[in-house]
């Protein structure tokens, strides 16, 4: 199928404004964002800051390690959005962060002037609203839905300066470039490459993240623990073990909080890096060429987004699962596969991890990203060989793109009150 260039241009936006550049978790650094933006707009340091959030937000940015500081959670995070976060910078709106800035940011925090709640009566499931007030009684609100960085309502002591909130029961938008994964295949191979070769950069940045791993004690070093002698020994020096090390790698750093950016995929850091660094290895091992490599980074980073398109920014269902399906094409790929191998690679994905729970972001989602990219590798060699798991099988459709909305619908729809209570679970632990 030969896609005009007007549509070409807008799978290109697309990918733009989904392929990002990400310091720390997205979603604590998304509530960094909501804070610093207010403040900015109040004009002075806050007395005090409560922000309001969907479950999904709170259950993901309570265990993490946030950049630069050595702690975890949403406290400091809140603070250094009020101290030195630049609403410009996006999702990096820590990147500037000191030593200094995070004795007064811990400082702010035991002042006790943070507070931090469930946002009851929303449908969004990534929705932050941060409301910061002055000594002087100066009030500013701001509210971040839908996506990490798109703001919808703004409001200064009283006075609406931007709103664009969608009514309660509103149905979404439909998105403006709809996708299939025929088009995303035939946008990957057959786009020039000048007009994609941009997402080199998701290489650049992910590979950087894995490569600091080696350099520090990140999380639970299950990158460190599959390179050294011992993990070498069991799981043997291959592609497969290296995929496997430098996917968890990158994961393991970010996740402990260092500062280095990684190109997310749809609102995820680790997203981006399971749809990247799996096809980084694979390309770099198996000697493909230059082109193939970038032809299948953008094969496997859209796959991600057309699945996200149906499942939704934040769910209960694991990221991996997304990117691991979009890497195991670009694999299939770089192995020399057709189209039908790459669907026959998501059907095997699908077939697989559908279900695997979102336990909120932590160090242990390298265990998750490992069984997502180990799952990946799998797939793809089973497709190359024309095994693919049939209609008659579980979840799994003739049609791939009804495969893929069979994923989304369990994990958009029928996992939601897993994911009530994997929050209880998580709020309530002795």
């Amino acid at each position: 199928m030969k896609l005009e260039k007007s549509e070409r241009e807008r799978i290109i936006s697309l990918v733009k404004q989904q392929v990002v550049p990400a310091m720390g978790c997205t979603e604590p650094v998304c509530v960094s964002l909501c804070v610093a933006r207010a403040t900015e707009f109040l004009g002075e340091k806050p007395a005090s800051v409560s922000v309001f959030l969907s479950a999904n937000i709170l259950k993901n940015a309570m265990g993490v390690g946030i950049p630069g500081t050595g702690m975890v959670g949403l406290p400091i995070a809140i603070a250094l959005g009020v101290l030195i976060g630049k609403s410009e910078y996006g999702l990096e709106v820590l990147k500037d962060v000191t030593s200094e800035d995070v004795v007064c940011g811990k400082q702010y925090v035991e002042e006790g002037r943070i507070k931090i709640a469930l946002k009851e009566d929303i449908t969004e499931k990534l929705y932050v609203e941060a409301v910061v007030e002055s000594k002087s009684g100066h009030k500013v609100t701001a509210v971040i839905a839908g996506s990490h960085t798109h703001f919808v309502y703004l409001e200064a002591d009283g006075k609406v300066i931007e709103d664009c909130r969608r009514p309660l029961g509103e149905e979404k938008d439909k998105p403006e470039c709809e996708l299939n994964l025929r088009k995303v295949y035939d946008f990957a191979m057959e786009t020039p490459l000048e007009e994609i070769e941009f997402i080199r950069e998701a290489r650049r940045l992910n590979e950087a993240a894995s490569k600091q791993a080696l350099k520090g004690c990140y999380g639970h070093e299950l990158g460190k623990t599959l390179s050294r002698p011992l993990g070498r020994g069991i799981m043997g020096d291959t592609i497969f073990s290296h995929i496997l090390s430098s996917t968890s790698c990158a994961c393991d750093a970010r996740m402990a909080g260092a500062m280095i950016p990684v190109m997310s995929n749809s609102g995820s850091g680790n997203q981006g890096i399971c749809a990247t660094m799996p096809v980084v290895v694979f390309a770099e091992e198996n000697h493909n060429t230059e082109e193939e490599l970038i032809r299948a980074l953008m094969l496997s980073h859209l796959t991600a987004i057309y699945i996200k398109q149906s499942l939704g920014v934040l769910s209960a269902l694991c990221g991996c699962v997304v990117a691991s399906t979009g890497s195991s094409c670009g694999i299939t790929y770089l192995m020399g596969g057709t189209y039908e191998q790459i669907s026959f690679a998501v059907k095997n994905m699908i077939a697989n991890l559908t279900g695997m729970i979102c336990d909120g972001a932590k160090p242990s989602c390298a265990l998750k990203l490992t069984s997502g990219v180990s799952t990946a590798v799998l797939s793809a060699m089973l497709a190359m060989q024309q095994k693919c798991v049939s209609s008659v099988e579980g979840i799994i459709d003739d049609d791939v793109d009804k495969s893929i909305h069979n994923l989304t619908s369990i994990g958009a729809e029928a996992m939601n009150e897993t994911d009530r209570k994997v929050l209880d679970i998580m709020t309530h632990k002795s």
